[in-house]
């Protein structure tokens, strides 16, 4: 049993830091693991991360991580690295359930490939966390699994689908996580969850593998502790995969080769409409206060406008009620009340519609690459509110009551809906101590600027570095 000083050190560990301890023998994998082991065991009864705990197959691949590393072979700095993946990638052996009853006893006898890549790099798997049933919504009040709570107000959201990945990182729970992104599901936990995440470009990152919610539109990625190790995870999982139709065959670059070389001279683009409007007072002064660090760090700021974006476009329907269509004609029983009517809908979905969200997004592809032309990154708020308690269906912006659900995704969508890379890392607290996020998007295929101006923004900050005041 290590000491509790040493479990607390550990168990919020940044890949960055740790990982030349682990390497030089200062530090075991298997301390490492037990130290997140101990707090999972102390603290999920209350967060309700996990669908499947992997304890015993943890600590097995940590003794072999450090026997490897030991005997001179070292695969990069994940090696020996606990993370936790999003229990819509297959993982081979191991139940994998989308958070659903459908799939509850569904065991994939391979890796996605992003589990693949991941487990060829070193990490240790804790095991799967739980999400909205199917990716379908972001409060991650789950009817099977029960509702996942958010480290810091345990009587709030932790955001979603990937909602359980980003609590276990702000618990304490693990060092990496895996997320998927359709129209916000990394970037929104990471922004109420107050850890680090990042949506790569469409087409970056490999889907084989994971349960799908919309093929046009999901986007892996990793959440984390910081913007470097989002870098390093994303590292790993991105490259070419044949298997993959939306996979892309482009050389990935070094991510982190230009991580701290700073902001000085980058054009950083701020919005003068849509995502400047209806947000909580709190977020906007976080905002501000966000690109007040920016400029003296050095960046340019340059007031754009958007022509033509618009509220996310639910094509997404269709494709899911694709994926579904003989379980919602056979069980629909078995889907949870929250998303039966929308997969459902999506079964009704015209031809006309769908090339009319065809349209749609075309014209907004056109109007961000226009916005583009003239910045290097945009920033803006990731969601226009923080966190709001399980089971509410709205909230207070300023004075007015409003559905919440569309305002989760305001801010995100347009970039799952264009296909551009997006990170999202904390930038502070509202009057309630609920976490706000910083929102950088980048060019296509430009990922490594916006890690750059986002660990630029990271360095100059301690937003990062607050953990929830949980205890066991």
């Amino acid at each position: 049993m290590i000491s509790a000083m040493s479990a607390e050190y550990l168990a919020w560990s940044t890949i960055s830091s740790i990982a030349p301890r682990l390497w030089a023998g200062e530090v075991s994998a298997v301390a490492l693991t037990e130290a997140c082991l101990e707090r999972i065991s102390a603290l999920d009864g209350r967060i309700n991360a996990f669908i499947t705990l992997l304890a015993d197959r943890a600590l097995e691949e940590a003794r072999t991580a450090d026997a490897e590393m030991r005997a001179g072979h070292y695969r990069g700095p994940l090696h020996g690295i606990p993370l936790v993946h999003k229990d819509l990638y297959y993982t081979r052996g191991i139940r994998t359930t989308a958070g659903s009853k459908i799939l509850a006893d569904f065991v994939p006898d391979e890796d996605a490939t992003v589990v693949a890549k991941l487990r060829q790099a070193g990490t240790i798997l804790l095991g799967k966390v739980s999400m909205q049933e199917f990716a379908l919504g972001g409060s991650n009040n789950n009817p099977h699994y029960g509702a996942v709570h958010n480290p810091w107000n345990l009587d709030c959201v932790p955001g979603g689908s990937s909602g359980a990945s980003a609590a276990a990182l702000a618990a304490g729970f693990c060092l990496a996580a895996t997320g998927s992104d359709t129209a916000a599901s990394i970037r929104h936990p990471a922004h109420m969850c107050g850890v680090s995440g990042i949506k790569p470009t469409y087409g970056r990152v490999s889907c084989y593998g994971v349960v799908p919610l919309s093929w046009s539109l999901d986007h892996p990625g990793p959440l984390a502790r910081s913007i470097a190790d989002c870098a390093l995870l994303l590292q790993a999982m991105a490259g070419y995969d044949w298997r993959d139709a939306a996979s892309v065959d482009r050389p990935v670059p070094d991510f982190s080769a230009s991580i701290e070389a700073g902001v000085a001279g980058l054009r950083v683009g701020v919005p003068v409409n849509y995502f400047t409007e209806q947000v909580q007072a709190d977020v906007a002064a976080a905002y501000q206060a966000a690109l007040g660090v920016l400029r003296d760090l050095g960046a340019e700021l340059v007031e754009v406008r958007f022509q033509d974006i618009g509220p996310w476009q639910r094509r997404s329907n269709a494709e899911a009620a694709v994926y579904h269509e003989q379980w919602l004609r056979e069980r629909p029983q078995d889907y949870g009340a929250d998303i039966l009517p929308g997969l459902q809908a999506g079964l009704e979905v015209s031809g006309l519609d769908v090339v009319k969200g065809v349209r749609t997004r075309a014209a907004q592809l056109v109007d961000m690459r226009r916005v583009f032309q003239n910045i290097d990154v945009l920033a803006t708020p990731t969601v226009p509110v923080t966190a709001t308690p399980i089971g509410q269906a709205d909230v207070d912006i300023n004075g007015q009551r409003e559905p919440v659900v569309g305002h989760w995704v305001r801010f995100t969508s347009p970039f799952n809906n264009t296909g551009f890379p997006a990170s999202s890392q904390p930038c502070g607290f509202d009057r309630a101590g609920l976490p706000i996020g910083l929102q950088i998007a980048g060019r296509l295929w430009d990922e490594a600027t916006v890690l750059r101006v986002a660990a630029a923004y990271e360095r100059a900050t301690t937003w990062h570095l607050n953990h929830p005041p949980l205890s066991g």
